[in-house]
């Protein structure tokens, strides 16, 4: 029987740990080439495609492979690829390009999702599989899996590793599907929602003391090594942290005299 033919694309650990599954379990496919963060001096997604001997593309070189008819491919799986697919990509595979987004479609599009999670004071979050179209996170959708969340605690940090948990198990679930029994594929319309662009996102960190909730705020840009939730003096940004966090990175077997408890995270909360 002939083995399907994947391009795979991502980055991240979660991503290498989803390729890393798909070589393991699925020996009905073949993995023809991996698009990954490659421009980086350390890739793991990268790394577990070497291992295997499979061949490693940008953006360009494997549009040329395309062109040239070095690269072809029967389905397309992304996960928390960056870039925009150009046509060439999406026209290519007789049953599509899927791509795993970390945040709930239609509702949340583009970049931010998580800082937008935590401003607005969501109690759920989700992650999403849809088909790729010419545009952002417009395809039908496939799935939504929705997953409890703290909305009183809850950091960049810490919602995306919970929500690229979820990512895998939903990458798992939605791959095994497709090879399967694709008949069993739901497509749903995916329209309205946010889209929010890295402009805008990086225009929210600007903290406004008279109208931002600044615990809230903070928690909703504290990534690092990216900036977060900042104030400006002298024309030089400072990033904020505040005592949650500052606790969530201590050595939790050393301790301090001069040390002060945390406040209440009862942020909100009505007494």
């Amino acid at each position: 029987m002939k083995k399907l033919k994947i391009l795979f694309l991502g980055r991240k650990q979660v991503a290498a740990k989803c390729l890393q599954w798909l070589l393991d379990t699925r020996k009905d496919v073949e993995v023809v080439g991996v698009l990954s963060d490659t421009h980086l001096q350390h890739s793991i997604t990268s790394d577990v495609a070497r291992n295997y001997r499979i061949p490693l593309f940008d953006s360009e070189s494997a549009i040329q492979a395309l062109r040239n008819e070095r690269l072809s491919f029967d389905l397309g799986l992304s996960v928390l690829y960056w870039k925009k697919l150009k046509c060439e990509f999406i026209s290519m595979p007789k049953i599509g390009i899927i791509n795993f987004h970390p945040a709930p479609l239609p509702d949340f599009k583009g970049v931010g999702g998580y800082n937008l999670a935590i401003l607005h004071g969501l109690p759920k979050w989700a992650v999403s599989a849809h088909f790729v179209d010419e545009n952002i996170d417009t395809g039908d959708i496939i799935k939504v899996k929705y997953f409890p969340i703290d909305f009183y605690t809850e950091t960049v940090v810490t919602l995306e590793k919970k929500s690229q948990k979820v990512l895998k198990d939903l990458f798992m679930e939605i791959v095994n599907a497709v090879l399967d029994d694709p008949a069993s594929i739901n497509r749903v319309q995916n329209k309205g929602g946010i889209y929010l662009s890295r402009k805008e996102l990086e225009d929210m960190k600007c903290l406004n003391p008279a109208t931002d909730d600044i615990d809230r705020k903070i928690r909703a840009f504290w990534f690092p090594p990216y900036d977060g939730a900042f104030i400006e003096l002298n024309g030089k940004r400072y990033t904020l942290i505040n005592r949650q966090i500052l606790s969530s990175l201590a050595d939790p077997n050393s301790s301090s005299l001069f040390s002060c408890p945390a406040p209440s995270t009862d942020e909100g909360k009505n007494d």
